[in-house]
């Protein structure tokens, strides 16, 4: 082969791409957000082995999830042939010592590169039929896209060439050329065993270079589009967020910067994190995020797609001007002001922060964080938000609660129940965490009444706070009030503490979340149950023994922060198992699959952005699916009182009062007491 050639070709691709990758991690390095993502090392190099190696995210998705398995397979099997090729211009039969064919595990080797050589072209044609013929609604159709697989596909064909040729100049004259270790480098040899000796040469030739300045025209395209991630996912993976995902990272020093006058949240882009970056960096722009999104399926403008690829896009325009005017300068780029100049307000107050997007990115994207965060600067900083959410806060701030109720009331739900307040009884061994919803919601309260008799059916010892307790301030954080989010929850962990609660069990899955895995943050650490737990522990324990059968066909519908961000599933089907008479059925969107209700991310105290449908009726629709008419009653369980609000308003809009709506606390109340 020529040297000189291949040098020429090494040099110059290899320092053009050092070029643009500089260019990148210099663009990445405008976010000035700090992020720490190097702890929890062994988790992360597992993380890494399982998700990025082991690809156990692309299992799911069937026959495109495993044409990728089989080209991401095939890449770093052909990455040593890559190498192999190039060193053969400067010795021809270079093999890296140990890989030639007279060799065991050059042997191994052949076999390999051949049988991936052709899974990769299966997956290719896969990616071909899926954008091209099938046209998937959820797939970025672009030139970039066809021509990357375009240049996958022509490597392929040239090593088959290059190979083929190679079998034929290792076969004697006469003999049928053929190499059990390739079979489909045997199968190219045959059909290129009729051409004259020249022509072979001549492809033998072409498969060389071709796959050698294929492979180095391909590496130097992937930092100007999407196939970037072939190279940032592993960064991505091993970076991902290793913290509960229904965690949000708190706003220090909110006050102090208030005075200073900084930022609050992300209003540009070079309030991002380096990590938040790397994320826009690795979309692969594979729409499954967007597919599973309940503001898009009810045709609403947020896309999580589309949200990462134009917050890439602004940054990658306004790259020269900050790149070339430096770090400092771009921080100070009015022109950077992501909302609305990139983003639309209607998109990110659509978000229900229910984290179906993350669950389906097959490299560890976040983007709910992010939504926060342009939230938080939205509301702190600038005061724009939706009309309706004031009267939330104004409540949150006056008297503790969304409902603006007297926080006096909190306890009118229990009366009659003799329910013990702990500040008359400070050694219980649990705290009965009620919540706003049931505490002031009528239809809501019955769920804290039926968790309280069960409890004390099971000789639990409970007490609960009264007037004591304040909302945990889910909806003000997830709406963008961080300021008082965090008023709320340290006036809550200070009486919390001064009570020293150790063992705190709620009904609503966005108290179990923020008391849970925020609280920490500020000092408050319990042990927290969310009702489906303890229930199903105390059935377990025979401590409640349902009795009476409840004749109901039943669906339950996965709460979001109960399911997706804290991975409870089973213990409320154990307890539905447990009843006699439930005949207990599964909606196809259930579990991690599961679509929200509607209500989260504050969505509960706003009107639904305009879209196609509302997302309370759409998911109400998925769980009818497998109720159909006749048999026991129809019944929706759910283990949420803001999901029981949506769910129920969602079967009355829509005629189906007929049906019932029962958290799972109801369903064993029944099963224990008698319907009475």
């Amino acid at each position: 082969m020529n040297w000189v050639a291949m040098t020429t070709l090494l040099v110059g691709f290899w320092g053009l791409f050092a070029y643009s990758a500089r260019q990148r991690w210099r663009l990445m390095r405008v976010a000035r957000a700090p992020e720490n993502r190097a702890d929890r090392i062994r988790e992360r190099l597992w993380s890494v082995l399982i998700y990025m190696f082991g690809q156990k995210r692309m299992v799911r998705y069937a026959a495109a999830g495993w044409a990728h398995i089989a080209v991401f397979l095939g890449f770093l099997v052909l990455l040593l042939n890559s190498l192999i090729l190039w060193g053969r211009g400067y010795v021809k039969d270079f093999d890296f010592w140990v890989f030639g064919l007279d060799q065991p595990l050059g042997l191994v080797y052949a076999l390999l590169r051949d049988i991936f050589t052709g899974l990769v072209l299966v997956g290719v044609l896969v990616f071909f039929y899926n954008r091209l013929i099938a046209r998937l609604k959820r797939l970025t159709l672009n030139a970039e896209g066809l021509l990357i697989l375009g240049i996958i596909f022509a490597m392929m064909i040239a090593d088959l060439l290059y190979e083929g040729v190679e079998i034929i100049h290792r076969t004697d004259p006469g003999a049928r050329p053929f190499h059990g270790g390739m079979p489909f480098g045997s199968v190219t040899a045959l059909i290129l065993s009729s051409l004259s000796p020249g022509t072979q040469n001549v492809l033998w030739q072409i498969g060389f270079w071709a796959h050698s300045v294929l492979v180095l025209v391909f590496l130097n395209l992937l930092p100007y589009g999407k196939h970037f991630h072939i190279l940032t996912v592993l960064p991505n993976v091993f970076c991902r967020n290793l913290q509960p995902s229904g965690r949000l990272a708190p706003v220090a020093d909110i006050e102090g910067r208030l005075e200073r006058e900084e930022t609050l949240g992300v209003k540009k882009a070079a309030n991002l994190s380096w990590k938040s970056v790397l994320d826009l960096y690795t979309c692969t722009e594979c729409g499954r995020c967007s597919d599973h999104c309940p503001a898009t399926k009810t045709g609403k403008l947020l896309s999580p797609k589309h949200l990462a690829i134009d917050l890439r896009d602004h940054m990658y325009t306004r790259a020269r001007d900050w790149l070339a005017a430096g770090r400092a300068a771009a921080a100070e780029d009015d022109q950077n002001v992501l909302v609305p100049a990139t983003i639309n307000p209607e998109v990110l107050w659509a978000c229900t922060t229910c984290g179906a997007c993350e669950q389906e990115c097959p490299v560890f994207i976040s983007y709910v964080d992010k939504i926060v965060d342009m939230r938080r600067n939205l509301v702190m900083e600038r005061g724009e938000f939706p009309e309706q959410l004031q009267t939330m806060f104004r409540g949150l701030e006056t008297v503790g609660n969304p409902y603006s109720f007297a926080n006096e009331q909190r306890a009118e739900w229990a009366a009659g129940l003799n329910i013990p307040l702990r500040s008359g009884k400070p050694d219980t061994e649990w705290l009965f965490w009620v919540g706003c919803s049931p505490s002031f919601d009528d239809r809501a309260r019955k769920i804290a009444r039926a968790t309280a008799e069960l409890l004390r059916e099971a000789g639990v010892d409970f007490a609960i706070l009264g007037p004591e307790e304040r909302c945990n301030g889910d909806p003000a954080r997830r709406a963008g009030n961080e300021y008082l989010f965090q008023m709320l929850a340290q006036a809550n962990v200070q009486t919390l503490n001064g009570y020293h609660v150790k063992k705190i069990v709620t009904t609503c899955p966005h108290c179990y979340n923020t008391l849970k895995n925020e609280y920490p943050d500020f000092g408050g650490h319990y042990d927290v149950r969310h009702h489906s737990e303890l229930l199903a522990e105390l059935v377990r324990q025979r401590r409640l023994q349902p009795q009476h059968r409840v004749e109901a066909r039943l669906v339950y519908h996965d709460a979001c922060y109960l399911g997706r961000h804290n991975n409870v599933y089973d213990p409320p089907r154990d307890v539905l198992r447990a009843i006699p008479g439930v005949e207990l059925v599964e909606a196809v969107e259930s579990r991690d699959r599961g679509m929200c209700c509607g209500a989260g991310g504050a969505q509960m105290w706003k009107e639904e952005e305009k879209g196609t449908a509302r997302v309370n009726h759409t998911r109400t629709n998925q769980l009818l699916k497998v109720l159909p008419t006749g048999g026991p009653a129809r019944t929706i369980a759910s283990a949420c009182p803001f999901c029981m609000t949506m769910l129920t308003d969602g079967l009355r809009d829509q005629g189906h009062d007929e049906v019932q709506q029962l958290d799972i606390a109801e369903v064993l109340h029944r099963a224990i007491k008698g319907r009475t």
